[in-house]
């Protein structure tokens, strides 16, 4: 086929690579999405989300659409007009949320730090308990930075304050551990083109019954789409029609779960954790500084700072029609200062590191710099 595209290595902040079974799975034999041979694909898809969250809410699901729509199916199902939702904003995509909040007629409060450092969680807290506070929400790994928050002591300030706390852990989870009963996370939302290594277009969710105690309580209704009462009808043991589910992305979501579970949670989380340090090694010595601190930095997601008068459009423009590589640019005030390195799931190994140094280097070089790619090399085995 002329159209067909060409084969790139996926590091930027999403979508990432896949593997061979992922993608033979998206190609076997579609199913009606309520066939008695579907649904203990689907049972298999919410134990291993239940795993991966660490939780074992009843409602947790592959909500179909992108990560955005579960943001949306949190506000929507969460939210009513004049409801007070304190969001932490470090990045784009806190800001998205707290937008997401007025369109739904809630007042959003945003806590904000400069793009590139962590939320400071007595300033998050605070602003909690300052006024009877519906929702506070903050962003696990916020994929504009690269920067990974800790979740305990807001989870512990907003617990005492009465809050429910939602996370939006799109590019953490599958990445670092979770643990979200343990901390009292009340909802979250993710999608699958980040650490699980599937193609975008689910968005897995999870309430607790505190959570879903508001959804009951409710005064206006939910929107059709994303009314967690109806998805449960679905989801759950009655199986009852809600819409008609991507049966083939649910699929390429078994498949990732089941190698997950084969690799085992620790094992997955120590090899994303070696990949980024063999990143910022190299880095290192290619003379690149990365935007985020190692001890506060996402371990799946590193945005690197431009050296002065490197242009951010050519850099990246000569990583994909030369090397054949994706990286992201830099979004909101950090737009053409950085670009950012996606090592993810699939994509988080060793091989990766090593192309990509290379061909930062090249890069560089082809900027009128002068990279040591030798000592960079050198540096990324180190470890």
């Amino acid at each position: 086929m002329s159209d067909e595209p060409s084969e790139v290595l996926l590091l930027g902040p999403g979508p990432s690579p896949t593997s061979r079974e992922v993608q033979r799975a998206q190609a076997r034999p579609l199913l009606g999405h309520l066939d008695p041979e579907f649904v203990p694909v689907l049972d298999r898809v919410q134990r291993g989300l239940r795993l991966l969250f660490g939780t074992s809410n009843e409602l947790t699901l592959p909500l179909a659409g992108t990560g955005s729509s579960g943001m949306e199916a949190m506000v929507c199902n969460l939210v009513e007009p004049g409801d007070r939702v304190v969001v932490g904003v470090h990045g784009v995509f806190g800001r998205r949320f707290a937008d997401s909040v007025r369109r739904a007629g809630g007042e959003a409060v945003e806590v904000e730090a400069p793009f590139g450092s962590a939320l400071d969680p007595d300033l998050v807290v605070a602003a909690v308990r300052a006024q009877p506070t519906r929702l506070c929400v903050v962003v696990h790994a916020e994929t504009s930075t690269g920067v990974l928050t800790d979740l305990r002591p807001i989870a512990e300030g907003v617990r005492g304050a009465g809050t429910l706390f939602g996370v939006d852990c799109v590019t953490s989870i599958a990445g670092v551990p979770l643990d979200f009963d343990e901390l009292g996370v009340d909802a979250a939302f993710c999608g699958t083109q980040k650490c699980l290594s599937v193609p975008p277009g689910l968005a897995p969710v999870t309430f607790s019954e505190r959570a879903m105690e508001r959804v009951r309580a409710r005064t206006h209704p939910v929107p059709f789409y994303f009314d967690t009462k109806l998805l449960t009808g679905y989801f759950g043991a009655e199986r009852a029609y809600h819409y008609t589910a991507p049966v083939s992305m649910v699929y390429a979501l078994a498949a990732a779960l089941d190698e997950i579970e084969a690799e085992g949670l620790a094992a997955r989380f120590q090899r994303h954790r070696d990949v980024s340090a063999a990143l910022r090694r190299g880095l290192e010595g290619l003379g690149l500084e990365p935007l985020v601190p190692a001890d506060v930095a996402a371990p799946m997601l590193t945005t690197v700072r431009y050296p002065d008068g490197v242009d951010d459009s050519a850099f990246r423009g000569h990583l994909r029609h030369e090397h054949r590589i994706e990286v992201g640019g830099g979004l909101g005030p950090l737009a053409g200062k950085v670009f950012r390195v996606g090592l993810m799931g699939h994509g988080a190994r060793l091989e990766n590191v090593l192309r990509a140094i290379t061909a930062f280097s090249d890069a560089l070089s082809a900027a009128g710099r002068s990279p040591d790619l030798a000592a960079a090399l050198a540096a990324v085995h180190a470890g």
